[in-house]
Order: C-alpha cells, then structure tokens, then sequence
C-alpha cells in the first residue's frame, strides 16, 4: 500500500484507483506498526471509495480493524449524493463515556474505595446479558428512545443540569423507536440501567496530573488527587440489534454490488431506508444517554451512602464514541451540511461552537479518553483544529491490540487482579474470563495515542487521571 509520511505524526494514504478522496492516518511511528499488522488501513482505504464522501477519510490514533469502517474512523458524506453506513456508527451505537467529577481527595476516599465498589457493584448490574433493577414495559421503552436522558430525569434519575453537560443534551430529537425491531425492543426492556461487559466499565480515579489549569477549572478540576467516577458504557443489546437488522435489510434491499468490502453496506442518506436506520439509529444513541444518566444517579447515591455526602458530585460531561449526526463543516471553504461518522472517535469541538455547552465554550469541548484497565485516562478540550483537521474528532480510547481470544490465551484475570492490588488498585468484576480478555497489555498505550492528539492538535490535554477502583462487567 502507498503509504506517504507527512510529519512525525501524519500519514496520507493518496487517492488512487476508485478512491474518491485521500486517506488522512493520525499516528505515530509506534502506533502505525500495530495497525499495519490488521486491515485497518485497508478499510480506510476501503472507505475512501464510498459514494459522496467529503474532503478525506480520516483515521484516529487509536484506530484498529473494525467491521467495515475501521475503529477510529471518520468521514462525512454529502446529503443528497451521499450514505449512512451502520458499519460506519459500529454496532455499540452510542458507546460513550460519562465523567463526574467530586469534592473529595484520595485521602478522603482511599480506605472506603472497597466499601465504595462493593456498593456501587450492588446497584449497578454488570456482565453479559444482565438485568437491569428497572423494569420496564414496551411502551416506557419506547419512551426512553425518544427522550434519552431526559427521561431518566424526569423520573427521579439524576439533576437537570446534567442534561446541560451531556452531548445532545442527551437526546438526539431525529429518534423513532417506530422504527426498531420487536427483537430490539425485547433486548432493551430488560438492560436499561447496565454497564455490561466487554470494554466497559466503571471507575474510580484520582487526578494524577493537571496540564492546563485554566481549562481544568472550567470543567471542575481543581487540583491533584481530586476524586472522579468515569462510566464507559453504551445501547446494549439494544444497539446491537439495530445494527445487525439494518445491515441485513439494507443488503437485502440494496446488495454489497460495487462496494470494496460487503461490510459497507449502506444506504443513500435520504432514502427512506437511510432514513430509517438513522431513525433507529438516534433512538439507540437515546438509550444509552438513558443508561449512563441512570448510572451515574446510582453512583451518587452510594457516594451520599458510603462517604456521607454526594454534594458537589456534578457532571463534567458525557461523549458520544459510534454515532452518525448531521453537523455543518466547513469543506473546500464553503459551510456545508454533512452526515458524519465518527466510529471509535470522541468529538472535538473548539471554543465557540454553538453545540458546546455554555459553560464550556470558551475553552472547547471536554474529551474524555479512557485507557485500558488499570492504566491512565485522560481529559483533553476540543480545538479549533481539529474542525479543519478531523471534521472535529480525535481519539476514543487506548484501542485494541490483541483479540479477546488471545488475550485469553496469555493471560489470567487473578493474577491480573493481584497486580492491579499491588499498585494500589481495586478490583471488582462478575468474572476472570472477562478481565482476562481487558488486561492493559492487549491495548495500544493510550499515553501514546493521547500525545498524538495532542501534538496533531486535534485534542488539547488537560488533565490526567489514574484509576483506584475498577468495576468491570
């Protein structure tokens, strides 16, 4: 493959054949190794080929082999010649990470961290497949997937300002759970208010080390060893539902006949199948602001029971990772409407933007970046750059390395958990299995990922934080 350096931390994949675009690859030396050893940069390749596809493809430096998109890919699609691709949002539709910040420090906190997890592991089911506490019928549900988190506050989960501090305000108003299979449907009764398991989790941390202090204060980081919960979780089986059935309807309706790779199926964003998944689509992004609110109410509520207090437990933000949404860019100089995808990619929105909250829009948009278990995550501002340069997306996490399977190969999850305790680290998980297949080593190092954000400009770093208590599913 013609693979063409541009600097130390950008490569162009040039168009060539039936490209329509460039490929832009965000990385470093280090990084590139690791995804020129899956097909990563073929499927960006790949996705350089599909009809009406703006300006580039854009790769994030967490990016590994994906269906049909790469993870860490972005590209935006015009609105009348363009598609949506449910293999360009991922079948985890509105995984995302939500970041409350607290008023206590490690030394508060430290000697309860136990107590904290046991807890927290009470109210919060985890694991394949588990139950949510609440129960609800089809038509609450439904509810759920056109309100998102606003639904879940005004049933009691958690303070309208967080809604103020959630991307959509946490709701994505295009929602029609009409739209979503009975099969879908069944599997969201019964997970809403669930971490799940996979890469998910839930996390105790300290601030571990402050870049930028003015930034950190705006989003209430005030000083080291200042106490945050991080939730990484997303639609559920919900979610996944409605990717596997629009990827089926729309190859039974369109084929894979012309496309690179059959994992790109698709449909032109107007049409009415298009619009339908994007329909679907937005509800599932709904029940997943909805499971994160309701999470982060629980958590409080432990907090206030363990600690005494849940006071000053207000939410610095919470970001979408696999989605698709209409956002105006500027491309070639002129302002346009364009359908984005950003799968396994965090926005990155820079000050002024008129989607970033208020409070915030002086100094951009917060990124939440979580690492692997047991390592480092980290929170950046969006930049101005990176509209320019990523139609304003940057990096999702430390991205994987290695398969669940061989992780499982190489590594136990009690000694992963003895290690993790030797550096201070609580542990607290529904199976080894599970952490086996998340130990830190099958993960790219996300200290990497976030200095090339960083150096490209497409995430300014502000703070870094380091876990001492895990909840894993």
């Amino acid at each position: 493959m013609d693979l063409k350096r541009i600097n130390d931390y950008t490569w162009e994949i040039p168009k060539s054949g039936d490209m329509k675009v460039s490929t832009i690859i965000y990385t470093s030396s280090k990084l590139l190794e690791s995804v020129k050893q899956d097909r990563t940069l073929q499927q960006a390749k790949n996705v350089a080929c599909l009809q009406g596809i703006q300006k580039t493809a854009y790769v994030m430096p967490d990016a590994h082999q994906g269906y049909g998109f790469p993870i860490g890919g972005v590209a935006a699609f015009d609105l009348d010649e363009g598609i949506i691709s449910p293999g360009g949002v991922g079948y985890d539709i509105n995984c995302g990470v939500r970041l409350l910040k607290t008023d206590y420090l490690e030394r508060d906190v430290y000697g309860k961290r136990t107590q904290l997890l046991a807890e927290i592991f009470k109210e919060v089911p985890a694991g394949v497949g588990k139950g949510g506490i609440t129960r609800l019928n089809r038509n609450v549900l439904l509810e759920v997937c056109v309100k998102g988190a606003e639904w879940a506050v005004e049933n009691g989960y958690g303070q309208r300002d967080d809604l103020k501090r959630t991307e959509e305000n946490g709701r994505m108003r295009e929602a029609d759970p009409g739209f979503l299979s009975s099969r879908a449907v069944e599997r969201g009764i019964p997970q809403l208010g669930t971490l799940g398991a996979g890469n998910h989790f839930l996390e105790i941390q300290k601030v571990s080390k402050i870049f930028d202090r003015d930034v950190a204060r705006a989003f209430g980081i005030h000083s080291e060893n200042q106490i945050l919960v991080m939730i990484h979780c997303g639609s559920r089986g919900l979610g996944h539902q409605v990717a596997s059935d629009y990827i089926r309807l729309m190859e039974n309706k369109l084929g894979s006949r012309g496309l690179p790779d059959r994992e790109l199926i698709n449909a032109p964003v107007r049409s009415q199948l298009g619009q339908e998944y994007y329909k679907s689509m937005s509800a599932a992004v709904n029940y997943a602001f909805a499971n994160r609110q309701m999470i982060a109410h629980w958590v409080r509520n432990v907090f206030s029971k363990v600690m005494g207090s849940s006071e000053g437990m207000d939410q610095v933000y919470d970001v979408c990772h696999n989605v698709a949404k209409i956002e105006k860019h500027r491309i070639y100089g002129e302002l346009k409407e364009v359908c984005i995808h950003r799968k396994g990619a965090t926005r990155s929105f820079g000050p002024g933007r008129e989607e970033i909250p208020e409070i915030y829009r002086s100094v951009g948009q917060p990124i939440i970046i979580p690492g692997s278990m047991g390592t480092a995550s980290y929170i950046l501002a969006g930049t101005t750059e990176a509209e320019e340069l990523s139609f304003g997306s940057t990096a999702h996490g430390a991205g994987r390395l290695m398969s669940r399977h061989e992780a499982r190969r190489r590594f136990r999850g009690e000694k992963i958990k003895q290690d993790m305790e030797s550096k201070g680290i609580e542990l607290k998980s529904t199976n080894w299995k599970g952490v086996a297949e998340e130990a830190s080593q099958a993960y790219k190092d996300v200290d990497e990922v976030v200095e090339v954000s960083h150096k490209v400009g497409i995430g300014k770093l502000v703070a870094k934080v380091v876990p001492i208590g895990v909840m894993k599913g």
